[in-house]
């Protein structure tokens, strides 16, 4: 299903490590890679960059998807390699479009020491922009990788939004022969401080309960069966998706970028950025459908 992979790369630490995730992919699916540099000419935008420094970052741009590439040859991994100029985040938006992608790999955060928690991140950008599925890996010693996927986890709030990547995690599920676990979220601070506790409980679990019908329906229709289907509680629909991913042993999670709850998606504090920033396993994110 992911037959043209790009891979973005500065040649850290975090990048290899998603490399070697990248190349598992590639090598299952027989995908070509395309190996990105992108030789900062903004600087953050708070130096103007000079001809002589541009040339020394090409060159090791060319250094860096060079070696990249010679590791996927010796996996037997087809690779594109190219090093453009300007701002990491909308080169990398760019290619993808350009050269009609199907994903975007990426580490969360890379050689330039950015915190996983600082929003502004090319990770993160890249999350927002991309008309492409982006999957980004946390390069921590607290996330686990596996691969082939067995347990794919797809959060539901019934929004159009969710259903785009409830169409992807299904798909992922099917390709990689997974389970798929459908997961629908009752955050509890919503009930809010005048609310009657028993009654509007008992409206959102049966909501929450529709919403995990319908969406185990559309995989059936797909030849997917839902392995499990589960309505949560937790303070917060994020917290409750990571205690989830704990509690059964869940290899990748597919979200949108956002959903029902009208988080916009520049806005800091949205399910998916803060899953995107502390995920033990990789987050897999889609943009929501085109409102035309």
């Amino acid at each position: 299903m992911f037959d043209q992979i790009l891979f973005p790369t500065d040649g850290g630490d975090g990048a290899a490590f998603a490399f070697d995730h990248v190349l598992d992919l590639a090598a299952r699916h027989n995908a070509t890679v395309h190996i990105l540099n992108v030789a900062d000419t903004t600087q953050n935008g708070l130096l103007e960059t000079r001809g002589d420094d541009v040339d020394a970052l090409e060159q090791e741009g060319d250094r860096i998807v060079r070696e990249a590439a010679e590791q996927a040859d010796r996996r037997g991994v087809d690779t594109v390699t190219d090093v453009v100029r300007g701002e990491p985040y909308r080169e990398i938006v760019d290619y993808a479009e350009k050269h009609g992608l199907d994903l975007v790999v990426m580490p969360t955060h890379g050689r330039r020491g950015l915190e996983r928690f600082l929003l502004g991140s090319t990770s993160e950008r890249v999350v927002r922009r991309a008309d492409v599925p982006v999957l980004t890996i946390r390069p921590d010693e607290e996330v686990t990788v596996t691969f082939p996927y067995e347990d794919v986890l797809v959060p539901t709030d019934g929004s159009d939004c969710a259903n785009q990547a409830l169409a992807l995690g299904v798909d992922v599920a099917d390709a990689e022969d997974a389970a798929l676990h459908l997961l629908s979220v009752v955050a509890i601070p919503t009930l809010g401080a005048d609310a009657r506790p028993d009654i509007r409980m008992e409206l959102l679990e049966e909501s929450a309960n529709e919403l995990l019908d319908e969406a185990a329906a559309f995989a059936d229709d797909a030849g997917v069966d839902a392995a499990s289907t589960a309505v949560e509680y937790g303070p917060s629909i994020h917290q409750a998706i990571l205690t989830y991913i704990d509690d059964h042993d869940i290899n990748l999670v597919v979200v949108s970028t956002h959903g029902r709850t009208g988080f916009d998606r520049y806005v800091l504090g949205s399910v998916t950025e803060y899953l995107v920033r502390t995920s033990p396993v990789p987050v897999l994110t889609v943009q929501p459908p085109d409102p035309e």
